[in-house]
């Protein structure tokens, strides 16, 4: 395994459904000695991945209709 011009290297998908290393997870890199470890890191928020998606795209529509008129444009 290589690592990046830009400093990535890939997990292997073994090894992430292993650890449970989902999008979004937070890791940490431990030096010990002659080694460096990654290890899950601790979340910085309590919020879910589902609160954290609703977060960003809050605000950022620019259709200018109320709920009801986005509703019945669907149902037509």
């Amino acid at each position: 395994m290589r690592i990046t011009s830009k400093g990535q290297v890939t997990i292997p998908q073994e090894v992430r459904e292993r650890f449970g290393l989902l999008p979004d997870t937070e890791v940490d890199f431990v030096v010990k000695r002659n080694s460096v470890h990654l290890v899950k890191g601790k979340p910085r928020s309590r919020e879910s991945r589902g609160e954290g998606i609703v977060r960003r795209l809050k605000g950022t529509s620019t259709v200018r209709m109320s709920t009801d008129e986005i509703l019945a444009l669907t149902r037509k």
